[in-house]
Parts: C-alpha cells; structure tokens; sequence
C-alpha cells in the first residue's frame, strides 16, 4: 500500500509543529541536575491552587464522560465576560478553537491572511483544510494592518491576528483594530487571538469582546498561560451565537476533559493568584529590559510573558544556553535567524539567564 495516494490533498507537505525542548529531555542530554525553561512561554508560578484542589476532588468521577461542550465553564465563563453563554465555544486548548474554526469556514482554494512572524498553526490549520496562505511582513515588528488589509481579496474567508503577537509582544490598539474592522469587506471572519492579553498593561488595549457584535470577530483566549493550566490544555472563543454554533456542531462531542473543566472553573475565583501572575511578568520585563540595555543588545518591548531579543546567531545562543540549563526559543523558528524569544521566569530564572546570556555573548 502507497499510504501517500491515500493522503488529503496537500498533508504531505505539512510540517509537524515543533515544541520547545522538555527540561527531562535537556537534562538527561547534557547530563544537567538543574535547567530553567524559559522556551514555551508557560506560568512561572505553575498552576492555581485552586485548580489542584479541584482536580482532586474529581478524580473520582473519571469513570463518567464530562459534560459535553463544558456547559458550566462556558456559562461561568460568560457571566464574567458580560455576554450569552451561548457565545462561548470551549476548546481543547487555544489550539482545538483553531482547528474548529478552520474546519467549519474553511474550503479549498479559500484564502487566509496572516501577519509573519507568528504562532505557526495558523498557517497550518488552514492548510490542512486546503486553504491558500497570504502572508503580511510585520513593520518594524508591529502588525501592519493596512498592509494585511491590501492582501485581503475575494477569496479571503479568514483574517488571523495575534494581540499580543507571539514571538513580538507588540498589541493592536483600540482604534487600529476598529478602524480596520470597519472597512472590511463582506464574507470573512477576523479571529484575534488574545492569549498573551492577560498581561498586557497598555491603555490602548481594546476590549475586544465588546466588538463581536458588530463586527465578524472570533476572540480567542487561554487557560494556559494567566492561570498556569497548560497541560491540561483549555482554551475558548467568544465570538456571535450562529458562528459559536456552527463551531459547535463541528467540535468533538466531548472535547473538554472533566478535569481540565474542573480545574479550569476554580481558576477563575482565584483573583490573586492572577493578580500575582500578571505582577510577576510585568515587574519581570522591566528587569529584562534594564538589563539588556545594559548589555548593549536589541530587543522588542513586550505586551505579553516573553521578549523578542536580537542576538547575532539565535540557534547558536539557543545551543549554548541549553548546555548551561537554559531553554529558550530561537528566532528561526520563526524566521527570524538573529533572534531568540525567552519567557519571563521568575526573579531567579531571570538572572540565571541573564548571566549565561552574558556568557554566550
């Protein structure tokens, strides 16, 4: 059997998504009794409290199915956010919300357009589904949204943005994102991704769930990174009640494990811990910044948990800081050769980083 003639058309040219290295995989390699991971932009604090104690208490239900499209998290959900719950779509993961939004709008030979550099599996979801990538440069690496609104045509079904944009930081302000949602032609959808939101301290950060009635907007936010709940992967949409129930028929029947459910509705009563989360990042940049001023080096002042830092030979600054125990992201991945991206670790984390960055350079 030829598995490839079997394949949809266009998978054998997708590129499986390349995590960042594990700190077993990095210890174990380089023989480390201690590594920092600074690569995948994840909650340095680890995980609420709260959500512990919650999946705790419902381990002993694991022999029943959760409850299928995670109804009591949506309804939670909504009721903080000021909209229907039936404007909610929960995901598994940010990634899931992606995968169910292209499976439900996307066609062959339907374009997207997509500002470059940016979280990959944009690129890919849409691909898997046969749709044409168009791709927008940053400028001075900001999105340019007038650049990606002369890239939109009548093939165009999806607009994907990232506020704040992964690997960058940089946000889309209130008035450049309405001012381009305004103009947009008929019979596309816009999905913004707010994962890194959260985090973001600029007054010019829009609130953006108060626009998807008016115009055609998908937001997509994170349990993975303010409430430290990345591995048990949720995520969620809010967008107008036909597009969430058009993604809902499209979805997994339980696609929201019951502990990810479980431990995601205590995350969202535990204020302080998010408060501290969002203080630690934010006290945490300004450390990073100092700091690389001092070493004379470019960076990109960030909205998010992670910092875009110019280092002459980013795989090699990669290298070089993983055999001291130091796992960061390099900028090839994302096209940018001369650059890493390094999370915002806690206060120790930082400084280990800082010196064996000291060291490489």
């Amino acid at each position: 059997m030829n598995v490839e003639e079997l394949l949809r058309r266009g998978v054998s040219s997708l590129k499986a998504y390349v995590p960042g290295r594990s700190i077993e995989e990095v210890a174990a390699e380089y023989g480390l009794s201690e590594v920092v991971k600074l690569a995948s932009n994840e909650n340095a604090l680890g995980p609420t409290p709260g959500a512990i104690d919650a999946i705790r208490g419902a381990l002993d239900g694991l022999h029943r199915y959760p409850d299928g499209g995670a109804k009591a998290l949506a309804a939670r959900l909504a009721q903080k956010l000021g909209v229907s719950p039936a404007c909610v779509f929960m995901g598994n993961g940010g990634d899931d919300v992606l995968s169910v939004l292209s499976r439900t709008f996307l066609d062959e030979g339907d374009e997207v357009v997509i500002p470059r550099p940016t979280f990959s599996p944009y690129a890919h979801v849409s691909r898997v589904m046969g749709a044409k990538v168009v791709f927008s440069p940053l400028r001075e690496m900001r999105i340019d949204l007038d650049d990606v609104f002369t890239r939109i045509s009548g093939r165009t079904k999806i607009v994907f943005l990232c506020s704040p944009n992964n690997p960058t930081g940089g946000i889309l302000a209130e008035g450049e994102l309405v001012s381009f949602l305004e103009k947009l032609p008929e019979g596309l959808l816009v999905l913004l991704d707010e994962a890194y939101g959260d985090f973001a301290d600029d007054p010019a950060y829009p609130d953006s769930v108060s626009l998807i009635e008016r115009f055609p907007l998908v937001v997509l936010r994170s349990f993975s990174k303010i409430y430290g709940l990345a591995g048990l992967r949720v995520g969620f949409a809010v967008s107008r009640e036909d597009v969430v129930g058009y993604m809902n028929r499209v979805r997994e029947p339980f696609n929201v494990n019951q502990l990810a459910q479980a431990a995601a509705l205590a995350a969202l009563e535990d204020d302080d811990y998010k408060e501290r989360a969002v203080a630690l990042v934010r006290e945490g940049r300004e450390a990073l910044y100092a700091a690389f001023g001092g070493m004379g080096i470019e960076f990109v002042e960030s909205q998010a948990n992670f910092i875009f830092v110019r280092v002459g030979d980013g795989d090699a600054a990669t290298d070089a800081l993983m055999r001291e125990g130091v796992i960061v992201r390099p900028g090839s991945a994302f096209g940018h050769p001369e650059w890493i991206r390094v999370t915002v670790g806690l206060p120790e984390e930082n400084e280990r980083f800082l010196s064996k960055l000291k060291g490489f350079l």
